[in-house]
């Protein structure tokens, strides 16, 4: 397997794989990464779809890209996913799937099409004092201090950020910036966080730090995540003869590892299944069968309240977090699932659907978004975060129906609080606490809704879902090298570890629907030998335009104070004036 850019090999066809009609497939799991690894076996490794069986243990596939209605509760979306031009991989794998909704178009033309046409961006990304405009004005608000910490973290190694916290590196200073509210709201990031993926963000996203304050870097996509993406990919994997058990619970893998030499082989799969899942208990697998094993979760017991129930915290038996337990006492190379799963104060929240039945609560909606939420274009364009909010309350509404089943006049609406145990500012409840109804009140109390009207429209003018989710950030504790197992290891001939925590030899970042397709990539590239290069991670990071362009948004277009008197800056703009390198600085205004 090696990394390719440009067209050469992007628009290429490999060859046959040897030997791949004497192969089988095997994954364990069903979300995007299954899927999507399924697809390039049968793509790129031209591998029959009915020599591949996918196993899960919920009843329907799309892992942590959900979007249902559920029965009495309403609708329910665990949390969104934010895309980009740039997630090279999960384009080059949606090009080759048909859309549902547009005849002879792929996902990637509908989507390319629908984003051209209705570009993203926000109108107001924080408010404060009940819905009033926080008047960030797209600034950072960066001190120097603050600046030269983010230049410090960006050119360290990887290894003098490993085990680190994000509060470990950055001072108050660089925490107290609108720079750090836009992020931490935007990814997720908390204070305790890891700063290696903090660095590995900056340099993956360093191209849309202008993008940031107003999400013009980012895209979305028609309908909710399940339907837009899980939905074509499942029907087209389906069509292709692909088998799949859902009511399946993967417990053990068993391996054949010689300590001599090295070679590792996974030799039997066990699982146990409900009435309607896979057959038997396990299979024994040979050189021949290919083993794609997501491991972790970070949906993994999410629990859902109702209007009038909050959702509980469920700190028991996690069957993903186990499985990799059991994998990784055979082998050191197998990783380290701890370092992630033991620390659910550190890696849960809690998320919201709120499905708005009263045509009084679109009009606030429209007074912070400046859109009509109901004109089936972009609304908020991304999150809007109540800056004052003692949960640090974040809510978003995309395009809408944002569900095929929503009827015309309903608005559905997803909130998210990064604190989950400090209590709210209108109901004095945490948001743990907090029953679908009573994070409403808090929802519409941050919106600016009239203090005797948010009882009743909570109660009668929404219906809201809340879910508590353990280990929704467990990927962003702090980590060294070797606590994900590489994405094949070495000395392995017919097995991988896929998804968000398996560690890809490339400089991506996780929490990403690309970094759930590269690592499928990969796996399948290296496992079959095809003869075609993955799309490596854009090269923003080492192109000298993007690097002058973040560090001009960065200063909020400050210019850069030459040392030195008149005469010393009249000598320096003398050098530079007449070059290429002078034409740059003053193209992104770093200089008069």
């Amino acid at each position: 397997m090696h990394y390719t850019s440009g067209n050469y090999e992007a628009f290429a066809r490999p060859r046959k794989p040897a030997g791949v009609d004497d192969k089988t497939a095997w994954f364990v799991g069903a979300g995007l990464a299954s899927l999507s690894g399924a697809a390039f076996l049968i793509r790129d490794g031209q591998m029959p779809g009915d020599k591949i069986t996918i196993l899960e243990e919920l009843k329907l596939p799309g892992g942590a890209l959900d979007g249902i209605k559920a029965p009495k509760k309403g609708f329910v979306v665990r949390g969104g996913r934010e895309m980009e031009d740039h997630f090279e991989t999960l384009w080059d794998l949606f090009r080759s799937i048909p859309s549902l909704e547009v005849e002879g178009a792929s996902v990637l033309d509908e989507f390319y099409w629908l984003n051209k046409d209705d570009p993203n961006f926000s109108l107001q990304r924080a408010t404060v004092d009940r819905g009033q405009d926080a008047r960030t004005d797209g600034k950072f608000s960066l001190s120097d201090k603050a600046q030269k910490e983010i230049v410090k973290v960006f050119l360290a190694t990887r290894e003098e950020m490993e085990n680190k916290r994000i509060d470990e590196v950055f001072s108050r200073e660089f925490l107290g910036s609108h720079f750090w509210l836009y992020w931490r709201t935007m990814f997720a990031f908390e204070e305790w966080h890891s700063a290696l993926e903090m660095k590995l963000y900056l340099h993956r996203f360093i191209h849309h730090i202008g993008g940031l304050p107003d999400f013009s870097a980012l895209k979305f996509t028609k309908y909710n995540q399940y339907e837009s993406l899980v939905l074509p990919l499942y029907t087209w994997l389906l069509d292709q003869g692909v088998k799949f058990h859902f009511s399946t619970e993967v417990t053990d893998v068993e391996f054949d590892i010689d300590a001599t030499s090295g070679r590792k082989q996974a030799t039997r799969l066990h699982w146990t299944a409900g009435s309607d899942g896979a057959p038997g208990d396990g299979v024994d697998l040979t050189e021949n069968d290919l083993l794609f094993m997501t491991i972790g979760s970070l949906t993994e017991n999410s629990d859902e309240g109702d209007q009038h129930t909050p959702a509980k915290l469920n700190e028991g038996p996690a069957p993903a977090w186990d499985l990799w337990r059991r994998i990784a006492a055979k082998d050191p190379a197998f990783g380290r699932p701890g370092v992630f799963a033991d620390h659910i104060p550190e890696t849960k929240w809690e998320s919201a659907t709120v499905t708005t039945v009263d045509a009084r609560i679109p009009a606030y909606i429209e007074k912070i978004a400046k859109r009509d939420p109901l004109s089936g274009k972009v609304v908020t364009g991304g999150i809007v975060t109540a800056k004052d909010s003692s949960w640090l309350l974040s809510w978003t509404v995309n395009r809408q129906p944002h569900f095929k089943q929503q009827k015309p006049d309903e608005c559905v609406v997803w909130v998210y609080a990064l604190f989950s145990d400090v209590p709210g500012n209108y109901t004095g409840k945490t948001i743990q606490e907090s029953t679908g109804e009573e994070i409403a009140r808090e929802w519409l109390y941050h919106m600016g809704v009239p203090v005797d009207e948010i009882d009743d429209l909570a109660a009668t003018g929404a219906k809201t879902v809340p879910v508590m989710m353990p280990y929704v950030t467990a990927f962003f504790m702090p980590r060294q090298a070797g606590d994900r197992p590489d994405v094949v290891p070495a000395g392995s001939v017919n097995f991988a570890f896929i998804g968000q925590f398996a560690e890809s030899a490339s400089r991506d970042c996780i929490f990403t629907t690309e970094y759930s397709v590269r690592t499928p990539m990969e796996a399948v590239y290296t496992l079959l030998d095809i003869e075609r290069g993955v799309p490596e991670v854009f090269g923003s990071t080492y192109d000298v335009r993007a690097l002058l362009s973040a560090t001009s948004r960065l200063r909020d277009g400050e210019e850069i104070k030459l040392p030195g008197g008149p005469l010393i800056r009249r000598l320096v703009n003398k050098k530079i004036d007449d070059n290429q390198i002078g034409e740059l600085l003053h193209q992104f205004g770093l200089l008069e």
